[in-house]
Protein backbone atom coordinates (compact mmCIF):
# COMPACT_ATOMS: atom_id res chain seq x y z
CA UNK A 1 0.00 0.00 0.00
CA UNK A 2 2.68 2.18 0.77
CA UNK A 3 4.30 1.59 -2.52
CA UNK A 4 1.20 2.26 -4.41
CA UNK A 5 1.13 5.48 -2.50
CA UNK A 6 4.71 6.41 -3.37
CA UNK A 7 4.15 5.68 -6.96
CA UNK A 8 0.92 8.23 -7.13
CA UNK A 9 2.35 10.87 -5.62
CA UNK A 10 5.39 10.57 -8.30
CA UNK A 11 2.76 10.01 -11.05
CA UNK A 12 0.78 13.29 -10.24
CA UNK A 13 3.97 15.20 -10.00
CA UNK A 14 4.97 14.16 -13.20
CA UNK A 15 1.43 15.09 -14.48
CA UNK A 16 1.80 18.67 -12.71
CA UNK A 17 5.44 18.90 -14.28
CA UNK A 18 4.15 17.65 -18.20
CA UNK A 19 0.97 20.22 -18.14
CA UNK A 20 3.38 23.10 -16.23
CA UNK A 21 6.12 22.53 -19.36
CA UNK A 22 2.66 23.22 -21.43
CA UNK A 23 1.14 25.85 -19.39
CA UNK A 24 4.85 28.04 -20.20
CA UNK A 25 4.85 26.91 -23.51
CA UNK A 26 1.20 28.05 -24.18
CA UNK A 27 1.94 31.40 -22.15
CA UNK A 28 4.81 32.26 -24.76
CA UNK A 29 1.99 31.28 -27.66
CA UNK A 30 0.33 34.36 -27.91
CA UNK A 31 -2.36 33.70 -29.90
CA UNK A 32 -4.74 33.98 -27.00
CA UNK A 33 -2.65 36.75 -25.26
CA UNK A 34 -3.73 40.01 -27.40
CA UNK A 35 -6.65 41.45 -27.97
CA UNK A 36 -6.02 42.81 -31.39
CA UNK A 37 -8.38 41.32 -34.42
CA UNK A 38 -6.12 38.42 -36.28
CA UNK A 39 -6.15 39.10 -40.19
CA UNK A 40 -6.31 35.91 -41.63
CA UNK A 41 -6.91 34.17 -45.39
CA UNK A 42 -8.08 30.66 -45.88
CA UNK A 43 -8.12 29.38 -49.16
CA UNK A 44 -9.53 26.17 -50.26
CA UNK A 45 -12.58 24.59 -51.97
CA UNK A 46 -15.43 26.76 -49.89
CA UNK A 47 -18.16 25.32 -52.05
CA UNK A 48 -17.72 21.21 -50.98
CA UNK A 49 -16.83 22.72 -47.28
CA UNK A 50 -20.08 23.76 -46.77
CA UNK A 51 -22.08 21.44 -48.24
CA UNK A 52 -20.74 19.16 -45.69
CA UNK A 53 -23.62 19.23 -43.23
CA UNK A 54 -24.78 15.62 -42.77
CA UNK A 55 -23.31 12.61 -41.13
CA UNK A 56 -19.95 12.70 -40.34
CA UNK A 57 -17.71 15.40 -41.24
CA UNK A 58 -14.78 15.03 -43.76
CA UNK A 59 -11.49 16.76 -43.71
CA UNK A 60 -10.63 18.95 -46.43
CA UNK A 61 -7.46 20.25 -47.67
CA UNK A 62 -6.69 24.30 -47.43
CA UNK A 63 -4.52 26.67 -46.62
CA UNK A 64 -4.18 29.86 -44.49
CA UNK A 65 -2.19 32.95 -44.51
CA UNK A 66 -1.13 35.83 -42.62
CA UNK A 67 1.01 38.68 -42.05
CA UNK A 68 3.72 38.42 -39.08
CA UNK A 69 4.39 41.67 -37.12
CA UNK A 70 7.36 42.19 -39.91
CA UNK A 71 4.65 42.49 -42.65
CA UNK A 72 5.84 38.73 -44.01
CA UNK A 73 3.35 36.47 -45.44
CA UNK A 74 3.37 33.13 -43.47
CA UNK A 75 1.78 30.61 -45.68
CA UNK A 76 0.37 27.21 -43.22
CA UNK A 77 -1.06 24.14 -45.34
CA UNK A 78 -3.83 22.58 -42.74
CA UNK A 79 -7.25 20.67 -43.61
CA UNK A 80 -10.53 22.14 -42.49
CA UNK A 81 -13.95 20.41 -41.53
CA UNK A 82 -17.09 21.89 -40.79
CA UNK A 83 -18.33 20.88 -36.88
CA UNK A 84 -20.87 21.12 -34.47
CA UNK A 85 -24.36 19.78 -34.34
CA UNK A 86 -27.25 22.78 -34.20
CA UNK A 87 -25.32 25.03 -36.27
CA UNK A 88 -24.15 22.50 -39.05
CA UNK A 89 -26.55 20.42 -39.39
CA UNK A 90 -29.86 22.35 -38.85
CA UNK A 91 -29.32 24.39 -42.22
CA UNK A 92 -29.97 28.01 -40.78
CA UNK A 93 -26.10 29.28 -40.81
CA UNK A 94 -24.91 31.21 -43.39
CA UNK A 95 -21.68 29.65 -42.34
CA UNK A 96 -21.26 26.49 -40.47
CA UNK A 97 -18.60 26.49 -37.72
CA UNK A 98 -15.27 25.12 -38.72
CA UNK A 99 -12.74 23.18 -37.20
CA UNK A 100 -9.27 23.82 -38.18
CA UNK A 101 -6.64 21.28 -37.97
CA UNK A 102 -3.02 22.03 -37.84
CA UNK A 103 0.17 20.18 -38.35
CA UNK A 104 2.46 21.29 -35.97
CA UNK A 105 5.43 20.85 -38.07
CA UNK A 106 3.91 23.86 -40.15
CA UNK A 107 3.25 25.86 -37.25
CA UNK A 108 6.72 26.38 -36.35
CA UNK A 109 7.61 30.45 -36.08
CA UNK A 110 4.12 31.18 -36.99
CA UNK A 111 1.31 32.58 -34.48
CA UNK A 112 -0.06 29.34 -34.54
CA UNK A 113 3.25 27.33 -33.67
CA UNK A 114 2.37 24.60 -31.54
CA UNK A 115 -1.66 24.42 -32.12
CA UNK A 116 -3.04 20.83 -33.24
CA UNK A 117 -6.96 21.70 -33.54
CA UNK A 118 -8.54 24.69 -33.16
CA UNK A 119 -12.46 25.83 -33.61
CA UNK A 120 -13.51 28.62 -35.73
CA UNK A 121 -16.85 30.04 -34.82
CA UNK A 122 -18.14 31.47 -38.05
CA UNK A 123 -21.28 33.91 -38.29
CA UNK A 124 -24.39 32.23 -38.34
CA UNK A 125 -27.28 34.77 -38.62
CA UNK A 126 -25.25 37.77 -38.64
CA UNK A 127 -21.43 39.27 -37.44
CA UNK A 128 -23.61 40.55 -34.79
CA UNK A 129 -23.98 37.57 -32.73
CA UNK A 130 -20.78 36.25 -33.31
CA UNK A 131 -19.31 39.88 -31.82
CA UNK A 132 -22.02 39.03 -28.56
CA UNK A 133 -20.92 35.26 -27.96
CA UNK A 134 -17.06 36.64 -28.24
CA UNK A 135 -17.72 38.87 -25.34
CA UNK A 136 -20.02 35.76 -23.34
CA UNK A 137 -16.41 34.00 -23.78
CA UNK A 138 -14.40 37.42 -22.30
CA UNK A 139 -16.86 37.69 -19.50
CA UNK A 140 -16.09 34.41 -18.30
CA UNK A 141 -12.47 35.41 -18.48
CA UNK A 142 -13.18 37.72 -15.92
CA UNK A 143 -14.37 35.65 -13.57
CA UNK A 144 -11.55 32.81 -13.69
CA UNK A 145 -8.50 31.58 -15.37
CA UNK A 146 -10.64 28.34 -15.66
CA UNK A 147 -11.92 29.05 -19.01
CA UNK A 148 -11.39 29.37 -22.81
CA UNK A 149 -9.61 32.50 -23.97
CA UNK A 150 -10.64 33.40 -27.34
CA UNK A 151 -9.12 35.95 -30.34
CA UNK A 152 -10.95 37.68 -32.96
CA UNK A 153 -10.48 37.44 -36.28
CA UNK A 154 -10.79 38.98 -39.79
CA UNK A 155 -11.49 35.46 -42.25
CA UNK A 156 -10.85 36.64 -45.92
CA UNK A 157 -11.91 33.42 -47.88
CA UNK A 158 -10.41 32.32 -51.13
CA UNK A 159 -13.39 29.97 -52.53
CA UNK A 160 -10.79 27.55 -55.21
CA UNK A 161 -14.18 25.64 -56.22
CA UNK A 162 -14.79 24.83 -59.98
CA UNK A 163 -17.45 28.00 -59.30
CA UNK A 164 -15.56 29.97 -57.68
CA UNK A 165 -18.14 32.50 -55.01
CA UNK A 166 -16.80 36.00 -53.88
CA UNK A 167 -16.76 36.28 -50.07
CA UNK A 168 -16.32 39.54 -48.04
CA UNK A 169 -14.52 39.44 -45.13
CA UNK A 170 -16.14 38.63 -41.81
CA UNK A 171 -15.94 38.54 -38.46
CA UNK A 172 -15.54 35.51 -36.70
CA UNK A 173 -13.08 34.01 -33.53
CA UNK A 174 -11.37 31.07 -32.55
CA UNK A 175 -11.52 29.76 -29.36
CA UNK A 176 -8.82 27.80 -27.67
CA UNK A 177 -7.85 24.31 -27.57
CA UNK A 178 -9.39 22.17 -25.21
CA UNK A 179 -5.88 20.66 -23.83
CA UNK A 180 -4.05 24.21 -23.71
CA UNK A 181 -6.98 25.74 -21.51
CA UNK A 182 -6.49 22.56 -19.42
CA UNK A 183 -2.49 22.78 -19.56
CA UNK A 184 -2.62 26.40 -19.00
CA UNK A 185 -4.52 25.98 -15.41
CA UNK A 186 -1.79 22.78 -14.83
CA UNK A 187 -4.43 20.85 -15.14
CA UNK A 188 -5.74 17.94 -17.80
CA UNK A 189 -8.56 17.38 -20.04
CA UNK A 190 -10.90 14.64 -18.62
CA UNK A 191 -13.61 12.17 -20.59
CA UNK A 192 -15.53 10.63 -17.87
CA UNK A 193 -18.72 9.44 -18.15
CA UNK A 194 -21.59 9.59 -15.36
CA UNK A 195 -20.66 12.92 -13.57
CA UNK A 196 -22.96 14.47 -11.58
CA UNK A 197 -22.72 17.99 -11.30
CA UNK A 198 -22.38 17.57 -7.40
CA UNK A 199 -18.82 16.15 -8.17
CA UNK A 200 -17.71 18.84 -9.41
CA UNK A 201 -16.47 21.46 -6.47
CA UNK A 202 -18.96 23.78 -4.85
CA UNK A 203 -17.68 27.03 -5.19
CA UNK A 204 -16.41 26.42 -8.99
CA UNK A 205 -19.87 24.50 -9.82
CA UNK A 206 -21.77 27.78 -8.52
CA UNK A 207 -19.46 30.28 -9.89
CA UNK A 208 -20.48 28.32 -13.51
CA UNK A 209 -24.03 27.84 -12.79
CA UNK A 210 -24.91 31.36 -11.74
CA UNK A 211 -22.27 32.59 -14.65
CA UNK A 212 -25.01 30.43 -17.05
CA UNK A 213 -27.68 31.85 -15.09
CA UNK A 214 -26.17 35.38 -15.42
CA UNK A 215 -25.81 35.04 -19.68
CA UNK A 216 -29.73 33.38 -19.66
CA UNK A 217 -28.30 29.91 -21.18
CA UNK A 218 -29.78 26.49 -20.16
CA UNK A 219 -28.65 24.71 -23.16
CA UNK A 220 -25.83 22.95 -20.72
CA UNK A 221 -25.68 20.03 -18.41
CA UNK A 222 -22.84 17.93 -16.23
CA UNK A 223 -24.42 14.70 -16.86
CA UNK A 224 -24.95 14.72 -20.25
CA UNK A 225 -21.62 16.84 -20.97
CA UNK A 226 -23.86 19.41 -23.16
CA UNK A 227 -21.62 22.19 -23.71
CA UNK A 228 -19.26 21.82 -21.23
CA UNK A 229 -15.34 20.39 -20.37
CA UNK A 230 -14.21 18.52 -17.57
CA UNK A 231 -10.88 19.31 -16.37
CA UNK A 232 -8.81 18.24 -13.10
CA UNK A 233 -5.61 17.78 -12.08
CA UNK A 234 -5.64 13.54 -11.72
CA UNK A 235 -7.72 11.16 -11.13
CA UNK A 236 -7.98 11.36 -7.62
CA UNK A 237 -9.08 14.94 -7.47
CA UNK A 238 -12.51 16.09 -8.14
CA UNK A 239 -13.53 17.89 -11.47
CA UNK A 240 -14.01 21.09 -12.78
CA UNK A 241 -16.32 22.08 -15.06
CA UNK A 242 -16.12 24.84 -18.03
CA UNK A 243 -18.42 26.08 -19.55
CA UNK A 244 -18.77 26.69 -23.99
CA UNK A 245 -20.97 27.47 -27.13
CA UNK A 246 -23.20 30.11 -25.98
CA UNK A 247 -25.04 31.03 -29.00
CA UNK A 248 -28.36 29.89 -26.97
CA UNK A 249 -27.99 32.41 -24.39
CA UNK A 250 -30.40 35.13 -23.50
CA UNK A 251 -27.18 38.16 -23.81
CA UNK A 252 -26.46 36.70 -27.27
CA UNK A 253 -30.26 36.87 -27.97
CA UNK A 254 -29.59 34.95 -31.70
CA UNK A 255 -32.74 34.68 -33.85
CA UNK A 256 -32.92 31.04 -33.61
CA UNK A 257 -32.03 30.23 -30.30
CA UNK A 258 -35.10 28.93 -28.15
CA UNK A 259 -35.42 27.32 -24.77
CA UNK A 260 -36.10 23.54 -25.01
CA UNK A 261 -39.81 22.69 -24.31
CA UNK A 262 -39.58 20.69 -20.59
CA UNK A 263 -38.08 24.08 -19.37
CA UNK A 264 -41.52 25.44 -20.52
CA UNK A 265 -39.70 29.02 -20.77
CA UNK A 266 -40.80 31.83 -23.30
CA UNK A 267 -37.80 32.98 -24.29
CA UNK A 268 -33.76 32.62 -23.72
CA UNK A 269 -33.63 36.08 -22.48
CA UNK A 270 -35.61 34.55 -19.36
CA UNK A 271 -33.41 33.36 -16.79
CA UNK A 272 -33.65 30.30 -15.14
CA UNK A 273 -31.23 28.46 -12.40
CA UNK A 274 -29.90 25.26 -13.44
CA UNK A 275 -27.87 23.93 -10.74
CA UNK A 276 -29.10 21.79 -8.17
CA UNK A 277 -31.00 22.21 -5.39
CA UNK A 278 -29.39 24.11 -2.19
CA UNK A 279 -31.49 25.40 0.65
CA UNK A 280 -28.89 27.08 2.30
CA UNK A 281 -28.24 30.15 0.72
CA UNK A 282 -25.28 31.07 2.50
CA UNK A 283 -23.59 28.87 0.34
CA UNK A 284 -23.80 31.58 -2.57
CA UNK A 285 -21.97 33.64 -0.03
CA UNK A 286 -18.88 33.43 -1.78
CA UNK A 287 -20.10 33.01 -5.34
CA UNK A 288 -22.10 36.35 -5.25
CA UNK A 289 -19.33 38.19 -3.64
CA UNK A 290 -17.10 37.14 -6.58
CA UNK A 291 -19.46 38.73 -8.91
CA UNK A 292 -19.98 41.69 -6.98
CA UNK A 293 -16.20 42.08 -7.21
CA UNK A 294 -16.00 41.87 -10.89
CA UNK A 295 -19.06 44.06 -11.67
CA UNK A 296 -17.12 47.05 -12.79
CA UNK A 297 -15.13 45.19 -15.07
CA UNK A 298 -18.05 43.33 -16.70
CA UNK A 299 -20.14 46.38 -17.55
CA UNK A 300 -16.82 48.31 -18.68
CA UNK A 301 -16.34 44.87 -20.70
CA UNK A 302 -19.12 46.02 -22.84
CA UNK A 303 -18.92 49.62 -22.44
CA UNK A 304 -15.49 50.21 -24.09
CA UNK A 305 -15.88 47.60 -26.65
CA UNK A 306 -14.90 49.29 -30.03
CA UNK A 307 -16.70 46.35 -32.34
CA UNK A 308 -20.01 46.39 -30.57
CA UNK A 309 -23.09 48.31 -31.55
CA UNK A 310 -24.23 51.12 -29.13
CA UNK A 311 -27.73 49.74 -29.51
CA UNK A 312 -26.75 46.28 -28.48
CA UNK A 313 -24.28 47.64 -25.20
CA UNK A 314 -27.55 49.90 -23.70
CA UNK A 315 -29.80 46.67 -23.96
CA UNK A 316 -26.96 44.17 -22.24
CA UNK A 317 -26.30 46.69 -19.88
CA UNK A 318 -29.83 46.70 -18.41
CA UNK A 319 -30.03 42.84 -18.67
CA UNK A 320 -26.60 42.97 -16.64
CA UNK A 321 -28.62 45.39 -13.88
CA UNK A 322 -31.21 42.59 -13.78
CA UNK A 323 -29.11 40.07 -12.66
CA UNK A 324 -27.12 42.05 -9.85
CA UNK A 325 -30.65 43.48 -8.89
CA UNK A 326 -31.80 39.92 -8.08
CA UNK A 327 -28.59 38.61 -6.56
CA UNK A 328 -28.29 41.39 -4.45
CA UNK A 329 -31.91 41.34 -2.81
CA UNK A 330 -32.08 38.36 -0.63
CA UNK A 331 -35.95 37.56 -1.13
CA UNK A 332 -35.41 37.46 -5.13
CA UNK A 333 -32.17 35.27 -5.18
CA UNK A 334 -33.61 32.90 -2.84
CA UNK A 335 -36.91 32.46 -4.95
CA UNK A 336 -34.35 32.56 -8.15
CA UNK A 337 -31.66 29.84 -6.46
CA UNK A 338 -34.11 27.72 -4.88
CA UNK A 339 -36.23 26.96 -7.65
CA UNK A 340 -34.45 24.06 -8.82
CA UNK A 341 -36.10 22.80 -5.37
CA UNK A 342 -39.52 22.93 -6.08
CA UNK A 343 -40.89 19.58 -6.99
CA UNK A 344 -43.46 21.12 -9.50
CA UNK A 345 -40.90 23.21 -11.23
CA UNK A 346 -38.23 22.50 -14.12
CA UNK A 347 -35.33 23.11 -12.11
CA UNK A 348 -34.15 19.43 -11.75
CA UNK A 349 -34.49 18.68 -15.82
CA UNK A 350 -31.93 17.32 -16.98
CA UNK A 351 -31.63 17.94 -20.74
CA UNK A 352 -29.67 16.10 -23.56
CA UNK A 353 -29.21 18.70 -26.46
CA UNK A 354 -32.08 20.98 -27.75
CA UNK A 355 -34.78 19.23 -29.78
CA UNK A 356 -34.25 19.59 -33.28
Amino acid sequence: MKKQGIYRKVLNSLVLLLAFSFHCFAQNNGLFDKDEILEISIKGDFDKLFKDTKGEPQYFDFSLSYEDNSQKSKEIPLKVRTRGHFRREMNICTFPPLLLNFSKKETENTVFHGQDKLKLVMPCKGEKYVLREFYVYKLYNLLTDQSFKVRLVKLTMEDMSSKPKKFEPILCFLIEDEDMMAARNLMASIDQSLIRPESVPVPEFHRMAVFQYLIGNTDWSIQYRQNIKLINVDKASLPVAVPYDFDHAGIVDAPYAKPAPELKMLSVTERRYRGYCVEDMQVFEETIGLFNSKKEAIYSLYSKSEVLDEKYIKSVTKYLDGFYEIVNNPKKVKSEFQYPCLQEGTGNVVIKGLKK
